[in-house]
């Protein structure tokens, strides 16, 4: 069926539901969703279950809009809601989205916005004829989100005719024949880094996750998946790319595809759009510092931020003619996602794990398991070896006090935390936070020196990707730690150097979280021969890393300064926190296949070290029956 026939069929939907005296002015596709616009919205959205009717008579999301010549002018209609609404609801900000009839009001006290039971919402609605949308207004301002949305507002034409270009190619028409379905390896596969999955039908392509191995230092892109492979070329014939979440190991090299060719959209979280976007911009930066040519540059990643379409947890959508797409919480870090696929007319069911954390965090709820329908997991084995038990979250909490009130009060004080901006920092900023506040610790400059601030604060602009806890704090009790005034941002060179040439007690939190690069450097040579410092490890170390050097006790570490080679003694005291990762163990791992709903009929491991990835496979295999496997890369599996 093609795309003017599905267009047609909607238009005979909209005449048997809707009443014949309502004015439908154009009918359109944006992406997998039908779009009706008319001039008489109220009349169209009277009875409730009009949008349902045409959803079930089409198969398909609806949406109806206001025509557009109804709509106030913005500047008219801003006036109106600053009218309407009570100075005590504190607006900050109003966007007009005048493509989709949509005003996004942002507001300090977003219920005094909203009013009792939606009547103010109903009221704006009524006198200007725009939808409108009321967030909270971010307690940190995130530069990263105002140049995202300064930047989408701009192409806003430009994305809603893409968005329609979208549309057309889902809904394609498809050829006759056999039907199968198939994954191919092209990166990530009995290694950590790189990770790239492509998904294949007889109709479609979809390539889930295109990251880059940041531990690679050869000229020769073996820290790159395998994008050349002849069942990935033409880009130009991918359907979609699927992120699972913003690590660079999963998105690094996504800004790459724009560059070469591919000019389809992205599907993700919106926090992921957004952390990954600040990733991937300080992966340019760190690559230029360390005298090499980057693989993009940073157009390309406002192409690919054009290009995403961000989905929220439990939304289903059209990606191809013959795919849809849920992505559901993985429990690793923000907006982190496990990708659900259903191929065809009810054919096949596979999902992707990312990587995922099956246990409460102090962040996240545990990784989501529970699916109508899979047959295959394609899943992470990072820690899946026969020895890679984590302590509970508890042990390592305590654990990392300890080794925190020994540093402060044994100590000179002097404490070196590399973490990953993303995920790592935030959880141990909670847990020292709360040891603080409770006497547990005593009281202490912690600087977030990095891309940790920044982070933080896309963190407390998606409250509602958190944890149950932590939302019902922020929301309900109106507490967020992430503000606590013990926090300080390192934001310059200057205020660096005094921090490392301080005698009184410290607590740095600096990327990189494998120390091979940014500014955890700098502290690791202003106390790296310091005996009475301490550096505490809390997130993985691949093998390779200065950081992995480190941690295998090596007494000398060579680093270089304005451009000379300087060894530093290696004399602070280092110590690994365990238990602290954003990925499950083996018991985890394991547990989340045994507790999936329903059972899938095979697993294919991935995201791990060769022997931990055979291992999770035969263990799988040995104690479920599941039918496994650990492909290598560039080897095509097929699934039906």
């Amino acid at each position: 069926m093609s795309v003017e026939d599905i267009l047609e069929d909607a238009k005979e939907a909209v005449r048997e539901v809707v009443s014949r005296n309502v004015r439908i002015t154009d009918i359109q596709f944006e992406g997998s969703v039908i779009v009706i616009y008319t001039k008489d919205i109220g009349e169209f959205t009277k009875d409730s279950n009009t949008m349902k009717k045409l959803a079930e008579k089409l198969k398909r999301r609806v949406l109806v809009r206001p025509d557009p010549s109804l709509l106030a002018d913005p500047e008219e209609a801003e006036e109106e809601i600053r009218e309407i609404v009570p100075e005590e609801a504190e607006i900050t900000d109003m966007e007009f989205k005048e493509d989709i009839g949509q005003i996004t009001i942002e507001a300090k006290a977003p219920g005094i916005a909203i009013g009792k039971d939606g009547k103010l919402l109903n009221e704006i609605k009524r006198e200007t004829k725009w939808a409108v949308d009321v967030i909270r207004t971010p307690p940190i301002k995130s530069k990263t989100i105002d140049d995202i949305r300064g930047y989408l507002k701009k192409v806003r034409k430009e994305r809603k005719d893409f968005l329609h270009k979208v549309g057309r190619k889902i809904n394609r028409d498809t050829r006759n024949g056999e039907t199968f379905g198939r994954v191919t390896a092209l990166g990530g596969y009995r290694e950590v880094g790189r990770s790239a999955h492509l998904l294949q039908t007889r109709d479609s392509k979809v390539l889930i996750d295109c990251g880059v191995d940041v531990s690679a230092r050869s000229e020769n892109g073996e820290g790159t998946p395998y994008l050349n492979a002849p069942e990935l070329m033409p880009l130009e014939d991918i359907d979609c790319l699927i992120l699972t979440h913003a690590h660079l190991d999963h998105s690094g090299i996504i800004p790459a595809l724009y560059k070469y060719g591919y000019e389809g959209p992205i599907y993700t979280t919106a926090p992921t759009r957004d952390l990954a976007a600040l990733l991937q911009l300080d992966y340019i930066k760190v690559s230029v510092s360390d005298a090499r040519d980057p693989p993009y540059k940073s157009e390309h990643i406002r192409e690919q931020v054009k290009r995403t379409i961000p989905l929220e947890y439990g939304e289903t959508t059209d990606i191809a003619p013959d795919m849809r797409l849920t992505l559901h919480n993985a429990g690793h870090i923000l907006g982190s996602s496990v990708a659900h696929i259903h191929i065809g007319d009810g054919d096949y069911n596979v999902a992707f794990t990312g990587d995922i954390k099956y246990d409460e965090t102090w962040l996240f709820n545990q990784a989501h398991n529970n699916f109508p329908r899979v047959e295959t997991v394609v899943m992470e084995s990072t820690y899946g070896g026969y020895e890679d038990l984590q302590p509970s979250r508890n042990d390592a909490v305590e654990q990392l006090k300890d080794i925190l009130d020994r540093a402060l009060n044994n100590r000179n004080g002097k404490v070196i935390l590399p973490v990953f901006a993303v995920g790592r920092s935030q959880e141990v900023m909670l847990v020292i936070e709360e040891a603080i506040r409770k006497g547990e610790l005593p009281e202490t400059d912690v600087y977030l020196d990095g891309m940790i601030w920044e982070a933080t604060a896309i963190h407390t602009a998606y409250p509602e990707y958190l944890n149950n806890v932590l939302k019902n704090k922020i929301f309900h009790e109106d507490e967020n730690p992430f503000l606590s005034d013990m926090f300080e941002e390192v934001g310059s060179m200057d205020k660096r150097k005094k921090i490392c040439d301080r005698d009184e007690p410290a607590i740095v939190l600096a990327t990189a979280g494998m120390m091979n690069g940014g500014p955890v450097l700098e502290y690791f040579k202003a106390w790296g021969d310091d005996p009475e410092a301490t550096l505490i490890f809390v997130g993985y170390q691949a093998q390779g890393t200065l950081g992995s050097k480190i941690q295998r006790d090596y007494d000398k570490i060579t680093l270089t300064e304005k451009g000379e080679k300087i060894d530093i003694p290696v004399k602070l005291n280092v110590s690994t926190c365990e238990g602290f990762s954003g990925h499950s163990d083996r018991i985890q791992l394991l547990h989340y296949i045994s507790k999936m709903n329903p059972n899938p009929n095979r697993v294919l491991t991935s995201h791990g070290e060769e022997s931990k990835a055979t291992n999770l496979a035969s263990t799988i295999y040995k104690k479920y029956g599941i039918s496994t496997r650990a492909p290598k890369n560039l080897e095509t599996i097929r699934l039906y």
